[in-house]
């Protein structure tokens, strides 16, 4: 199933998080502005916060400066946050994802396989938390649509409960198929 905005997930949503997030961050590149003048250099950097306990934002910062820049981003991803399931290290099914025209596909690993993943999905999965998984780019690298394909991807994931109370149906139903 394919989505492209966060417009269905206000719901793992999250105001706050007194705990310590780590930042980690994504890709940071240098814009030029062509005037008349000259060149006016800038720089936007993506970054990637999370508690490594099920919650996971990310943020663009632009400036004229890698630091303020990278400030920006962390400042941004905080406002962000999303609660994400995870099932003892790994995430509960299989799901993939599209933005733009980057395409995410993630899988659940056994233990100890660890993440076997591209830079920039390794530091949302890394970031939220997932020490074993398998995961896939298709199509574009864009660092932003990779960033927000593997978001819409980890957002889509549901714990047997959730599915069990959708369906109307006990618990022990959901494995069975």
């Amino acid at each position: 199933m394919y989505m492209q905005d966060f417009s269905n997930f206000s719901n793992k949503r999250i105001r706050t998080v007194d705990a310590e997030l780590k930042e980690r961050l994504v890709t940071v590149k240098r814009v030029t502005k062509v005037t008349k003048g000259g060149r006016t250099f800038s720089f936007s950097a993506i970054v990637v916060v999370g508690n490594e306990n099920g919650v996971v934002g990310f943020g663009l910062g632009k400036a004229k400066e890698v630091t303020a820049a990278i400030a920006k981003g962390v400042e941004d991803a905080k406002k962000n946050l999303y609660r994400v399931n995870i099932l003892k290290g790994t995430i509960p099914h299989e799901v993939e994802a599209k933005y733009g025209a980057a395409k995410v596909l993630i899988r659940p690993a056994a233990p100890g396989t660890g993440v076997i993943a591209g830079g920039t999905m390794r530091a949302v999965l890394e970031s939220v938390g997932i020490k074993d998984v398998l995961a896939k780019c298709k199509g574009s690298t864009n660092p932003h649509n990779v960033v927000k394909a593997t978001m819409l991807a980890l957002l889509q994931l549901k714990d047997a409960y959730t599915v069990g109370q959708t369906r109307n149906i006990p618990l022990e139903k959901v494995f069975k198929g």
